[in-house]
C-alpha cells in the first residue's frame, strides 16, 4: 500500500479505541475516575521524564497535558494506521503530496546542506532551488555590504510578509541594526490599506536610496501589487526617473514581474508554499539582516528538525508527538482553540505566524479525496507574548468555561543584559503554567481556580538562527501531521480566494455605481452609505 492509500484517522480501530479511552478517563461523566494532573504527578515520580521530549534546539515538557500512557500509545497506534511514516517519508522525499494543484512541497529541500565537494546531493529540484538560494545570497551580501542603498522595504503579504518579519523580529540582536554593523534598514509593508506603507514611507526614506522588494509567488496578490504600483509612484514623485533599478522582484513568475518593470527577478520553485517561503529567496529580507552565513545557520536548524522527523521513532518524535497532541484535543477532548504565549519578546509576531500556518494548511471540511471531514479539523490559534498576555486574557485561560490547551514557548538565555528582567520573566512563565495545573481553593466562589488545565512548555537554549529555524520546521512538521492523520492536503489554500474575486466586483460596483444590482442587499446599503462619505 502506498502513502496515496492511507486511510482516514476516523477509518481505522484506534480511533474508537481512542473515542472510548476519552469518555471513560477524560470526561466529566467519568466522575472519580477522571484523570486529573495533580493526581498523576502526586502519584508518578516519572511523569516528567517520561512525559518529555528533546528534539535539535529544543526541550518540550509535554507532562502538564491531559493526556495519560494509553492514550499516547493509541495516538502512535493511529498514527501507524494511517500510514503516517509513510506520508512523512513522501513529503520530504519531495512526492508530489499536493493533490489539487499536481505539486510537492518542496520547503524541506530549501533547507537541505551542501554536500562537501559544494554540489547537492540531492535531485534536480533540490540542485535548481540550491542555485536559487546562492543567487539570493549573494545579493543579499552585495545589498548589505554596499552603499547604494539606505533602506530597505519588503512588500508582500501572508506567506511572503509573515515569515520574514518575524524572523527579523526574532533575530535583532543578530542583525545589522542591534549589532551596530553598517548596512540598510528594512521595514516591511504587508496590508493594502495604505496607512502602513505611507508610514514607512514618512520615515524620512530617500528615494534615490530606497530599494523596494515586491515578494509574490504568482506576482498576481492585489494587495502586493497595490502597494507596488504606489511605490513606484511614488519613487517617480520624488524624481527617481529610472525606477528600474530600485525594485526587486521575488517570485515564481520572473516573466510577469519583468512586465511589470522591476529591475531584477530572485526566483523560487512553485512548490513552495506562502507560508512555507521564509527558506527560499522570501528570506532575502532576513539574509541582508543577518549575512549569508546566520541565513545558512537558519536553514541548518531546519534541516536538523528534518532530520529528526525523519529518523526519530514515532514515540520519540517531536513533530509527530505535538500533532498526535492538537489531535487528541481537537477530536478527542473538544478544544477547539490553542493558545500560543511566547516568553520572548523577539517572537511577538509567532501567533500570527502560526494562525497562517496551521489554520490556512488545516483549516478545511473536505479532506484530499475531496469526501467532506467527518471530524473536527483545525483549531483556532491565538495568543500574545507574555506577560502582556497575562494581563489581557490569562483570566479566561484560569476561569474560563473552555478548555484551551496554552503552549508556552521560554528561552533559557536572553540577549540582554538587564538585571532581573529575565529572572522574572521566566518565573512568570513557570508560575503560569503551573498555576493552570494547580488551580485553588477557596472558600469565595470567585477566588477558586478549577486547575487541572493543560499546557505545554517549549524550552529553547537561546534564540538563535539555528534555534528559530528548528522551531519554525518544528511547526510546519506538527502542522503536516495533524493534516495528514485528519485525511487532509495541508499545502493548498482555496479558500482564500473566494473573498478576493468577489472583491474585484465590488470596487468595480465603488467606480460604477450601475453595477450595485448584482450586489446583495446588504453589499449595496453599505457600498452607497460609504459613497456618501
Amino acid at each position: 500500500m502506498s502513502w496515496r492509500d492511507r486511510p482516514r484517522c476516523d477509518e481505522t480501530p484506534a480511533w474508537a479505541l481512542l473515542q472510548a479511552h476519552a469518555q471513560h478517563h477524560f470526561s466529566a461523566a467519568a466522575g472519580g475516575d477522571a484523570f486529573d494532573l495533580r493526581r498523576v504527578f502526586a502519584d508518578d515520580a516519572r511523569r516528567f521524564d517520561d512525559f518529555s521530549a528533546p528534539a535539535p534546539h529544543i526541550f518540550a515538557d509535554l507532562s502538564k497535558n491531559l493526556l495519560d500512557r494509553d492514550a499516547r500509545a493509541l495516538l502512535v497506534q493511529l498514527a501507524r494506521e494511517c500510514r503516517l511514516p509513510e506520508h512523512c517519508a513522501a513529503m520530504l522525499a519531495g512526492a508530489p503530496v499536493n493533490g489539487t494543484e499536481g505539486r510537492a512541497a518542496l520547503h524541506p529541500l530549501l533547507r537541505l546542506p551542501d554536500s562537501g565537494d559544494g554540489k547537492r546531493d540531492a535531485s534536480q529540484i533540490a540542485r535548481s532551488t540550491s542555485a536559487d538560494r546562492q543567487e539570493m545570497l549573494i545579493f543579499s551580501e552585495r545589498i548589505r555590504n554596499g552603499d547604494a542603498f539606505k533602506d530597505v522595504v519588503h512588500i508582500g503579504i501572508g506567506g511572503s510578509d509573515l515569515g520574514p518579519r518575524l524572523a527579523v523580529q526574532a533575530l535583532a540582536p543578530h542583525t545589522l541594526e542591534c549589532t551596530g554593523a553598517r548596512g540598510p534598514r528594512l521595514h516591511f509593508v504587508a496590508n493594502m490599506d495604505g496607512h502602513e506603507l505611507d508610514g514607512v514611507l514618512a520615515r524620512g526614506l530617500d528615494a534615490a536610496r530606497t530599494l523596494f522588494v515586491i515578494a509574490s509567488k504568482s506576482f498576481g496578490t492585489a494587495e502586493t501589487l497595490l502597494n507596488a504600483r504606489s511605490a513606484t509612484a511614488w519613487l517617480r514623485a520624488q524624481g527617481v526617473r529610472d525606477v528600474a533599478p530600485h525594485l526587486v522582484a521575488v517570485t515564481a513568475r520572473p516573466d510577469v514581474a519583468r512586465a511589470f518593470g522591476v529591475g531584477r527577478c530572485l526566483q523560487f520553485a512553485d512548490g513552495v508554499g506562502g507560508r512555507y517561503s521564509l527558506w527560499s529567496a522570501i528570506g532575502l529580507p532576513l539574509a541582508i539582516a543577518l549575512g549569508a552565513d546566520g541565513f545558512r545557520a537558519l536553514l541548518a536548524g531546519a534541516h536538523a528538525m528534518d532530520r529528526h522527523f525523519a529518523d526519530a521513532p514515532l514515540e520519540s518524535n517531536l513533530p509527530v508527538q505535538l500533532g498526535l497532541l492538537d489531535v487528541w484535543y481537537r477530536n478527542f477532548l473538544n478544544a477547539s482553540s490553542r493558545c500560543v504565549a511566547p516568553y520572548h519578546h523577539g517572537l511577538r509576531r509567532l501567533p500570527a505566524y502560526l494562525q497562517q500556518l496551521e489554520m490556512e494548511s488545516n483549516g478545511k471540511s473536505v479532506d484530499a479525496r475531496g469526501r467532506p471531514l467527518a471530524v473536527a479539523s483545525a483549531p483556532v490559534i491565538w495568543g500574545e507574548p507574555g506577560t502582556n498576555a497575562q494581563h489581557a486574557f490569562f483570566q479566561m485561560l484560569h476561569q474560563g468555561s473552555d478548555l484551551v490547551p496554552v503552549e508556552f514557548i521560554v528561552v533559557s538565555q536572553p540577549a540582554h543584559a538587564l538585571a532581573g528582567h529575565h529572572q522574572a520573566l521566566i518565573a512568570n512563565a513557570l508560575a503560569q503554567s503551573r498555576a493552570l495545573m494547580l488551580g485553588q481553593v477557596h472558600v469565595q466562589p470567585h477566588l477558586r481556580f478549577a486547575g487541572n488545565r493543560p499546557s505545554t512548555t517549549l524550552l529553547l537554549d537561546e534564540l538563535s538562527p539555528a534555534s528559530l529555524g528548528a522551531l519554525l520546521a518544528l511547526y510546519e512538521h506538527r502542522t503536516f501531521v495533524a493534516g495528514s492523520l485528519w485525511g487532509l492536503n495541508s499545502f493548498d489554500q482555496w479558500g482564500v480566494e473566494l473573498g478576493k474575486r468577489l472583491a474585484t466586483g465590488i470596487e468595480a460596483a465603488w467606480q460604477h455605481p450601475t453595477a450595485d444590482a448584482s450586489l446583495d442587499p446588504s453589499s449595496a446599503g453599505l457600498l452607497a452609505r460609504l459613497r456618501r462619505h
